[in-house]
């Protein structure tokens, strides 16, 4: 297990030490007793987070793991590797309630497993509407997909330097940096500025950038005044024209990534709460 690395997010809310323990079904069930399985991989949830929002990312992850929605996932690699890595997702309502949860030090988090909170799942994202708020399911559902599993089977998306997915995100921030600069070259499209944001993290970002725009997820209406200050090409179009090493990559049969951007209706089969 890699003890460098907890995922971003959890990284950037509780940046302290942690521990490479992996929690026991029993532990997660403890603090987090609300639970859905999706192909095998496993979302608990708060007593605080609703069913409606848990049952959300379940459906997200299930249409990003299946696009095609015939009930069998589409990359058995990778499927796989999430399987054999234990990758979670973790559910509270907020940010404060997973902090909490940190700090008493009953819980260990696995630096396997990716959080999401309640007040930032929105079922009612309409990606060809305005929207009063991005829905994060599609972006940390993804990812820990990505991270846990697309990274660890093909070395072109391997999250180091050097890689493919590496050389084209050095080329969209306009040179290799390994942390974040104090100002980034005017012609770079990928700025994002976050300090804690490691190099391998700034990849995980770049994969979720590039494929969730690709997909259509960043185009509705005000979108791009929200995002532009990290990422400007908020289009397939403008990928596929200005970022040909991303767009070649995310759209490599071989890898067999997401073709169709979830949108809360999943039709493989019928996902509920586990009683």
């Amino acid at each position: 297990m890699n003890c460098n690395f907890i995922y971003f997010l959890l990284f950037i809310i509780l940046p302290i030490s942690y521990s490479c323990h992996k929690p026991s079904l029993q532990e997660e069930k403890k603090l987090l007793p609300k639970n859905i399985k999706v192909f095998d991989l496993n979302i608990f949830g708060s007593a605080t987070t609703s069913d409606l929002k848990i049952i959300h990312a379940a459906k997200i992850m299930a249409q990003y793991l299946d696009n095609d929605e015939d009930g069998i996932v589409d990359n058995k690699l990778v499927h796989e590797m999430l399987i054999s890595r234990n990758a979670t997702l973790l559910m509270f309502n907020n940010e404060s309630e997973a902090e909490a949860a940190w700090m008493s030090g009953e819980y260990n988090f696995s630096n396997n497993s990716q959080l999401l909170f309640d007040d930032e799942t929105i079922p009612s994202f309409n990606s060809n509407a305005p929207n009063r708020r991005f829905d994060a399911s599609l972006e940390e559902v993804l990812h820990l997909i990505t991270h846990e599993g697309y990274s660890y089977v093909y070395p072109d998306l391997k999250e180091v330097k050097g890689s493919s997915i590496a050389k084209a995100m050095d080329e969209a921030r306009g040179g290799y940096f390994q942390t974040p600069p104090s100002q980034y070259p005017s012609n770079a499209w990928y700025s994002y500025d976050d300090i804690t944001c490691t190099y391998d993290c700034m990849i995980v970002e770049y994969f979720y950038w590039a494929l969730t725009s690709i997909l259509g997820a960043q185009s509705y209406p005000g979108r791009i005044n929200e995002i532009g200050h990290e990422w400007k090409l908020n289009t397939k179009e403008k990928v596929e024209n200005l970022d040909t090493l991303i767009f070649t990559l995310m759209t490599n049969l071989d890898f067999n990534l997401p073709k169709v951007l979830p949108d809360n209706d999943y039709k493989g089969f019928e996902i509920k709460l586990e009683n």
